[in-house]
């Protein structure tokens, strides 16, 4: 079993509240979940309203799987016209850890 994280810092755009901070947060982890059946939280910087910190986490069977997996959950966040990608990192974890 592999499991795969990854940490996203991301800067949001026109944003000037939290509550604005969460109309643009909540469909990006609403559209992880939905396309990649990942789990997907916000996990840091809930107080900042132009920061997140969005984590992603995967498991599988197969190694290169998870790596794929989280690679597309990165480009798609990046993708993101709203928001700016500050950070991204990845761990893994395999049998052998």
């Amino acid at each position: 079993m592999y499991v795969g994280a990854l940490e996203l810092d991301v800067l949001l755009g026109d944003v000037h509240s939290l509550k604005q901070k969460r109309a643009v947060v909540r469909p990006i982890l609403a559209e992880l979940r939905r396309r990649f059946e990942v789990a997907v939280s916000e996990a840091g910087d809930q107080d900042l309203h132009r920061r997140a910190l969005l984590g992603v986490a995967a498991v599988s069977g197969d190694a290169s799987h998870v790596r794929d997996l989280l690679d597309s959950c990165e480009r798609l966040v990046a993708a993101r016209p709203e928001i700016e990608l500050l950070s991204a990192r990845q761990r893994m974890l395999g049998p052998e850890d």
